[in-house]
């Protein structure tokens, strides 16, 4: 029982210390930063030249898709790494598995293919 908590005391000191450094870095800033309040500091900065129109631009939906895209593929090769090393010991269940995890994916690639989410206009 010793040993368990003897590996969960460095955890415990690991989370103390990071919570004391951001603490110390938050509480340093709050205490030493300068304080401005005039308009000039609360306008966008572009180039040294004063701001034309809005501050705040529109971004287009297909930036989002393009994101959740690239999030789906991370996530495949998140699970596909660990499960293609230890193939071999998994057996033939784990393998369709994968095969339709895979078949899943490659779906929903080609529907957004098809919607034509991937074509950059």
């Amino acid at each position: 029982m010793s040993a368990l908590f003897d590996t969960y005391t460095a955890v415990l000191i690991g989370l103390i210390v990071g919570f004391l450094l951001v603490f110390s870095a938050l509480l340093g800033n709050m205490l030493l930063a300068p304080r401005s309040r005039s308009d000039e500091k609360r306008t966008s900065y572009e180039c040294g030249m004063l701001p034309i129109g809005r501050a705040q631009a529109q971004i287009n939906l297909r930036f989002y898709l393009f994101a959740i895209l690239f999030l789906i593929f991370d996530v495949e090769a998140v699970f596909l790494f660990p499960w293609a090393i230890s193939f071999l010991d998994t057996g033939v269940f784990a393998f369709w598995e994968m095969v339709v995890f895979i078949a899943l994916l490659a779906a929903g690639l080609g529907y957004a293919w098809k919607k034509g989410v991937l074509e950059w206009r």
